[in-house]
């Protein structure tokens, strides 16, 4: 049983959890430093992306910096993130009684302001806001499904194409893709019905109540803006600091692997 210093620490059955799915080690060599402690590693990883710090200011409790900075990047590189994700996100669905796969699933994008040592980034002109936009599927739980990051110029029926492809061979199952306005327009709502020969896919805009004024829930899509907040409450992810979008899409998933560990231990 290991203490817990923060609030982001693993729990002991969460850590059970997770080591399940985390890359296996080479074996150690006989000489030489020795192996990082992965719960450790991924303690401070938690507690990164919930913290919003620089990498130079994490507590020296998870180790040397660089040594969790490795692992990320190498994961990241890897697609061990999307993978360890994927898994758990099967196993929460399991306990909500769904299908490993789902059937609906609801598109939509955040534009999310870049700081000055980010990467490429675009303005928006909509919103007022220069930095990127995160385009995100996600089922009827919430939970995400696919997510691709843009220069926030990039429209979103434009940064939907650029990963619709991928997720819906993935998700063979679904039937149903609820989105605003945004993604209106027969041309897209054909590309999208044109992933399923049988014509059985098809695209539902929700469209907003202009003659109601001020705040209302719009069925459905009231699930992806509930994980758009859960990203906000991980200050890493309130503003854009990643030169790679890779490693923006990383975090992403780990701060839903976060949110996925609590919900099954």
């Amino acid at each position: 049983m290991q203490n817990s210093l923060y609030p982001t620490d693993l729990s002991d059955e969460q850590w059970h959890l997770l080591q399940l799915v985390l890359p296996r080690r080479k074996t150690p060599r006989r000489r030489g430093r020795p192996p990082a402690d992965l719960r450790r590693i991924c303690n401070a990883l938690l507690y990164f992306v919930r913290a919003g710090c620089a990498w130079r200011l994490l507590p020296r409790d998870f180790g040397p910096w660089k040594t969790v900075y490795h692992y990320f990047w190498r994961w990241s590189q890897q697609g061990c993130w999307q993978i360890i994700h994927d898994v758990l996100r099967g196993e929460v669905r399991a306990q909500a009684d769904k299908r490993c796969e789902p059937t609906a699933a609801i598109l939509d994008s955040q534009t999310v302001r870049s700081a000055d040592q980010a990467g490429e980034r675009g303005n928006d002109a909509a919103k007022k806001t220069k930095g990127i936009k995160r385009h995100i599927l996600v089922d009827t739980l919430g939970l995400l499904l696919a997510v691709c990051v843009t220069p926030a110029d990039v429209p979103e029926r434009a940064g939907a194409r650029s990963f619709l492809d991928r997720a819906l061979v993935c998700f063979r199952w679904l039937r149903r893709l609820w989105a605003d306005q945004g993604y209106g327009g027969e041309d897209f709502a054909g590309w999208v019905a044109a992933h399923r020969k049988t014509g059985t896919l098809r695209l539902e805009v929700v469209p907003r109540d202009k003659t109601r004024r001020g705040f209302a829930v719009l069925p459905k899509r009231w699930i992806v803006e509930r994980t758009f907040s859960w990203f906000m409450k991980h200050r890493r992810l309130v503003r854009h600091y990643e030169v790679k979008p890779t490693h923006a899409e990383a975090w992403l998933h780990i701060s839903m692997i976060g949110i996925m560990l609590r919900r099954l231990a």
